[in-house]
C-alpha cells in the first residue's frame, strides 16, 4: 500500500512532535519531514515533495497563508490542510482563499488529523466538526459551488503579505529589507500599498489586521493597544 506522504510545518516542537506520534501510528499516513517556519517548509515541499502539508498558520518568517500560496503556485499538485488555534471565521477564510483543502484546531483528536490527510489527499474539501457546522450556517450567497467561503475584495500580492507580517512582527524598515533582500525604499512603498489598500494608517493597525487574519499569533506585540 502506498502511504500518504507528510510535511509537518509548526514552529512548536512539542506540538510538531505529538503530531507525529499520533501519525506515526496510522498504517497508511508516513511524515517525511518537518518544517519549523514558513519559509522552510515552502524548501522542503521543493525537495521533498510530500502529498500532503500539514500547515500551521501563524509561524515566524513565513506564515502559514503565504506559505500555503507560494507551494500551490509551484506545486499546484500538493494538498495543504491548515491546523490552527483559532477557528475565526476570518482563519478560515483566509486560509481557504491561500488555497488550502481544508482546516482543523489542533484540539482535533488523532483521527480527526488522519481523516482530515486522507480527505484532502483525495482531493476533498475537509473542515473539522465544529467548522463545518458554522460553515454550514452561513449564508448561501457566501460559499462558493466548493462549499468554500467567498473571498473577500481586499488581495495582497506575495511580498505584501511578507511585508505585512514583518511589520507585525515589530521588524523596522531594514530589518524587513534585509529579510527579503530588497531595498528600503521598497519597504517603503510596500508599507504605502498595505495601508491604501487597507484603509489603515499606522503600524498598530497593520499589527491588529495581521492578528485579526491569523497572520500572527496576538502574544507576538503585547503592546499594542
Amino acid at each position: 500500500m502506498k502511504k500518504i506522504t507528510v510535511l509537518l510545518a509548526e514552529d512548536h516542537t512539542i506540538v510538531r512532535e505529538g503530531f507525529r506520534k499520533m501519525l506515526e501510528l496510522e498504517n497508511d499516513i508516513q511524515v517525511v519531514g518537518e518544517a519549523q517556519d514558513g519559509r522552510q517548509a515552502v524548501a522542503m515541499v521543493k525537495k521533498l515533495r510530500p502529498a500532503v502539508v500539514v500547515m500551521d498558520i501563524a509561524m515566524p518568517r513565513l506564515n502559514g497563508l503565504e506559505a500555503t500560496r507560494q507551494i500551490l503556485k509551484a506545486f499546484p499538485v500538493t494538498k495543504i490542510l491548515i491546523l490552527s488555534a483559532h477557528s475565526d471565521d476570518a482563519y478560515v477564510k483566509n486560509a481557504t482563499e491561500s488555497g488550502a483543502m481544508g482546516f482543523l484546531l489542533k484540539q482535533a483528536s488523532a483521527h480527526v488529523l488522519s481523516e482530515g490527510i486522507r480527505e484532502v489527499n483525495k482531493g476533498n474539501i475537509f473542515f473539522g466538526p465544529a467548522i463545518a457546522k458554522r460553515l454550514h450556517q452561513l449564508d448561501g450567497k457566501s460559499m462558493d459551488r466548493a462549499g468554500r467561503p467567498q473571498p473577500r475584495n481586499v488581495r495582497l500580492s506575495t511580498r505584501e503579505m511578507e511585508v505585512l507580517q514583518l511589520i507585525a512582527e515589530g521588524k523596522a524598515n531594514k530589518e524587513t529589507a534585509a529579510e527579503l533582500d530588497i531595498s528600503i525604499k521598497t519597504v517603503e512603498k510596500h508599507r504605502e500599498k498595505l495601508m491604501s489598500k487597507l484603509n489603515i494608517h499606522d503600524t498598530a493597525g497593520l499589527t491588529r489586521y495581521a492578528i485579526s487574519a491569523g497572520i500572527i499569533e496576538s502574544s507576538v506585540q503585547l503592546t499594542i493597544v
